[in-house]
């Protein structure tokens, strides 16, 4: 979706300005088995996301939330989305990884990430070296980092990405949200906004391909 200029001068109806699809057309296009299923997602969908408490940047001119449904156990899912390491391995726009703390997912834990960038009309193509400090981890819940993103020509000063799972029959729905703050991005958030989305909503149908996947193989 595109927003326009006057939806970014208008904060209090910014959030429901952003979401790709109401949340029970999401969940019932991916698979949920009744409507009972999708006014529980309804229900969810009416909060902003959060992670022990904390969300993203409340003062953010630029922020997109969408959601997906997966057809795995959710412990399958969590897996996925929480090794960093792999990520390239099911994510094309993930370029190169580089787990900076050992271990399991948990706050305090940073990893240096790279994804190209297209050009637009005021920046070059570019890859952005992305370095992501986990703030918050419930496991099997959800998850929240944040971190700069640095490229030639274009700096998203700080991106903050909050997700959500949620536990449903048949398989689970993953609920995120992200924003973006630099100066460049508030110049230009109609045009932020164009990459942001669709990169969002991408990265849920690969983890959605992936975890379905790795059901498939047991």
């Amino acid at each position: 979706m595109t927003a326009t200029a006057r939806t970014f001068r208008r904060p209090a109806r910014l959030r429901t300005a952003l979401l790709a699809l109401p949340i029970a057309a999401t969940a019932l296009l991916g698979g949920l088995a009744s409507p009972a299923e999708a006014a529980t997602a309804n229900a969810a969908a009416q909060r902003p996301l959060t992670c022990q408490g904390q969300g993203i940047d409340p003062t953010a001119k630029l922020h997109y939330q969408t959601q997906i449904f997966i057809k795995a156990p959710l412990s399958v899912v969590w897996r996925t989305h929480t090794d960093v390491a792999a990520w390239p391995k099911w994510q094309a726009a993930v370029t190169s990884m580089k787990p900076l703390t050992p271990g399991p997912m948990r706050p305090g834990s940073r990893f240096l990430w790279t994804t190209p960038a297209p050009a637009t009309a005021s920046t070059p193509a570019t890859t952005l070296d992305i370095t992501s400090t986990v703030q918050d981890v419930r496991p099997g819940q959800c998850t929240r980092w944040m971190g700069p993103a640095i490229g030639e020509g274009l700096r998203i000063d700080r991106g903050t990405h909050v997700w959500n799972f949620i536990k449903v029959p048949g398989g689970v729905i993953v609920r995120t949200e992200e924003s973006w703050t630099g100066a460049q991005i508030e110049a230009d958030p109609a045009t932020a906004i164009r990459y942001l989305a669709p990169g969002l909503d991408q990265w849920l149908a690969d983890l959605k391909a992936a975890s379905e996947a790795r059901v498939c193989q047991h």
